[in-house]
């Protein structure tokens, strides 16, 4: 075995070479022998003091912790794995395509809104934002706090539109506003996003965070495992499987993300403490100058309300959800759930990830600077993994016993989302592309199809999971990729439905022109390594606008102007209807008072970190 050097604070751990596992310790000072007695010596590859940095000729990597993880633990998450595929299989929905691909549309809006959150509560949002905070602090929480606005939003315009069309899909709603290359478009630029995003980067940080339970183990195998765990239930049981595991998996997470905050918090004396360590400079600034790297100013204005919408607007893994309730009442109250939680998650997901830094999590001691770092820079200089804070804030901070019920909270959000994925790759596939090829197919047979197809996603996620690790952070991972997709997909659906003129023609160059332009700039970044200029975000709103302005100029030259539009455009009828309905609603029902509760709330976040 070759050679690396382990770094601790003023130790530097020589491996040696030969089978057995062996360390050899020399102050870094004057590189003299140092003195441990027994329970100080190596074990296992990784040495009692906790914390290492393991540096290899690429570079810095985050080594594993010595754990001490009690049987007791081992038992809760197993117990926890096996309970979560019974309540799902117990509650499935799947003798029609209704049922199995929206759960027949029956769900209230306490579990469409438990759903929802687990579903969202993904890589960007547990291990990637608390890994953002460790970065960079609360920045990361205007994706956030400006999913308020967007849900809002969204629950106002379009999800009438929605439930009250009938449609399996959202590229379906595309496709009658408009026509089949429209939908067929979006819906495999979504199932890309759906496998490669979704599903990839949920197996990727289930692994990593098993990975650092279980070192022996090797990540293929946890992530193959991972597969297994979701699969079962939702390749049998459908989307009703999906959302009554989410309600579970979403009460324990958020149970025990409440748990971990008060550990993090009580670990470095409480708020006031916290606050004070991060007052000097933009640790707990919500807007930062454009120089910044995560969220630059204008993004927040931009840029975040686009890929907002896109990701609880037109995302199939979101909607999906909402289409399974009973009602449009409660799919909005679902909806309004979700932004009431997302209020939160800057204390329960982000702030855990900033007290990181203030216990010395990763053991580089006082080499590690109080100043904002990225991602790229802090694993190459310090071997600093960012997507390990959050499981390494379990290791460190909670007691025996409290640590299978932290460690089964994370495999819940992760495999939520996965589960949710596999739902949504299917519903897409069967219904906008293998049921137009035949369309004599029976329901039963729909539910093979779409049972077969989350088969074959799982496969391809299992063997790109691994590649996503070469990524900065999962943040920026799932970010980057987003703001290139998605503007195009937004652009089109906003001229839809709000643009009686928008034509077929238009709408489908509008989303080709914009396909080119993403196209362009990520075969020039990721194939080439050219440097693009601008920061990604500032892509956003640059891909809309053109986006945008084709799909008008091309309608408005468009000879075949489209008659039947009523029933897809929004006009003051919707607005109108929903006032006569909600005259029947008691006032703590209506989602009017709530959305506008909501942004009161909303605003103050942004004033008090402002």
């Amino acid at each position: 075995m070759g050679k690396c050097k382990h770094i601790y604070n003023k130790y530097a751990y020589q491996k040696n070479s030969g089978e057995e596992e062996s360390y050899d310790a020399y102050d870094k000072g004057n590189g003299t022998p140092a003195k441990f007695t027994g329970n100080q010596t190596a074990r296992c590859g990784v040495v009692s003091i906790q914390y290492l940095s393991v540096h290899h000729s690429e570079g810095f990597s985050t080594y594993p912790m010595e754990l001490n993880i009690s049987n007791i633990d081992i038992v809760v998450i197993l117990l926890f794995v096996v309970g979560i595929i019974w309540w799902a299989l117990k509650n499935r929905k799947n003798e029609n395509a209704s049922e199995y691909f929206l759960a027949g549309k029956s769900q209230n809006w306490f579990v469409v809104g438990s759903s929802l959150f687990a579903a969202s509560v993904s890589s960007s949002t547990l291990m990637g934002h608390s890994g953002e905070g460790f970065i960079s602090g609360i920045a990361v929480f205007n994706y956030n706090v400006g999913a308020i606005f967007v849900i809002i939003f969204v629950s106002l315009f379009f999800l009438p539109f929605y439930i009250k069309s009938g449609i399996y899909t959202i590229p379906e709603y595309l496709g009658r506003r408009f026509d089949n290359r429209s939908r067929k478009y979006f819906s495999f630029i979504t199932i890309i996003g759906n496998v490669f995003l979704d599903a990839g980067a949920a197996l990727y940080t289930g692994a990593l965070i098993l990975k650092i339970i279980f070192p022996e183990i090797d990540m293929m195998w946890i992530i193959i495992g991972m597969a297994l765990m979701a699969g079962t239930y939702t390749i049998i049981g459908g989307l009703s499987s999906a959302i009554n595991a989410d309600m579970i998996q979403s009460i324990i997470l958020i149970a025990g993300s409440v748990l971990l905050s008060i550990f993090c918090f009580n670990s470095v004396g409480g708020w006031e403490n916290f606050v004070e360590h991060f007052h000097d400079g933009v640790w707990l600034n919500l807007i930062r100058p454009n120089s910044d790297t995560t969220v630059p100013w204008f993004s927040i204005f931009l840029s975040i309300p686009i890929l907002g919408f896109y990701f609880w607007g037109n995302n199939q893994v979101i909607v999906q959800r909402v289409m399974s309730a009973k009602t449009v009442n409660e799919g909005r109250l679902g909806f309004l759930f979700v932004a009431f939680l997302y209020v939160f998650t800057l204390f329960i997901f982000i702030a855990p990830g900033m007290v990181g830094r203030m216990i010395d999590l990763f053991g580089v001691g006082d080499t590690l600077p109080n100043e904002i770092i990225d991602g790229n820079t802090l694993r190459a200089q310090y071997g600093i993994d960012t997507n390990e804070v959050y499981p390494r804030l379990i290791l460190k901070l909670l007691p025996v016993g409290l640590i299978g019920v932290m460690i089964a909270c994370m495999v819940s959000a992760l495999t939520s989302t996965l589960s949710a994925t596999l739902s949504s790759v299917s519903t897409l596939f069967t219904m906008d592309f293998y049921k137009s090829w035949r369309p004599e197919s029976s329901p039963r047979h729909l539910v093979r199809v779409g049972q077969w197809t989350s088969f074959i996603t799982l496969v391809v996620a299992v063997l790109w999971a691994p590649l996503i690790g070469k990524f900065a952070s999962l943040v920026a991972y799932y970010q980057e990729f987003s703001s290139y997709l998605a503007p195009p997909i937004v652009g089109t659906f906003l001229v839809g439905l709000f643009w009686k003129g928008s034509t077929r023609n238009g709408a489908f160059a509008g989303l080709m022109s914009g396909l080119a332009m993403s196209a362009l700039i990520m075969t020039y970044k990721f194939g080439f390594g050219g440097v693009v200029p601008f920061h990604f975000l500032l892509w956003v709103p640059i891909l809309l606008i053109l986006s945008v302005l084709v799909n008008i100029i091309v309608s408005k030259c468009d000879r075949n102007k489209e008659t039947d539009v009523e029933t897809y455009t929004w006009n003051k009828s919707v607005w109108q209807d929903d006032t006569r309905e909600l005259k029947t609603v008691p006032w703590y029902k209506n989602f009017r008072y709530i959305s506008i509760a909501l942004i009161i709330i909303a605003l103050l976040e942004y004033w008090w970190f402002f």
